[in-house]
């Protein structure tokens, strides 16, 4: 018997908020919105392909560097247009080093995210 991912669950203030932005940057929908039994409600979105992002409201702030971010690369254009495209869809530029072949972004609740260059 093994596992498999079938939801990755980020915390956040506002999930509208961030699942608005990525089904904007990941071309998604929403899949449901749900209660738990404190009436926190939750909003899940999928492409139809991988695992789903859960979007689960949390009292307390982010803080420090995310211990797990997602890996994006465009599936099509340049890595720079993609990068635009985000920060057009209300990310901010965290990192552009050259020394590494990616670019770390921040959704608009300061989680961070990595754009690398299309793969092949």
């Amino acid at each position: 018997m093994v596992s498999r991912v079938i939801a990755m669950a980020v915390d956040c203030e506002d999930a509208e908020r961030c699942a608005a932005f990525w089904c904007a940057a990941l071309d998604a929908e929403v899949d449901r919105r749900w209660r738990d039994a404190h009436g926190v409600e939750y909003v899940q979105i999928g492409t139809g392909e991988g695992p789903l992002l859960l979007f689960q409201p949390v009292p307390e702030p982010r803080s420090g560097k995310n211990r797990l971010h997602l890996d994006l690369a465009p599936d099509s254009g340049t890595q720079d247009a993609e990068v635009e495209r985000l920060v057009g869809l209300g990310a901010t530029r965290l990192a552009d080093e050259p020394e590494h072949p990616w670019v770390v972004l921040a959704d608009p609740e300061g989680n961070e995210f990595c754009v690398l260059p299309p793969r092949a």
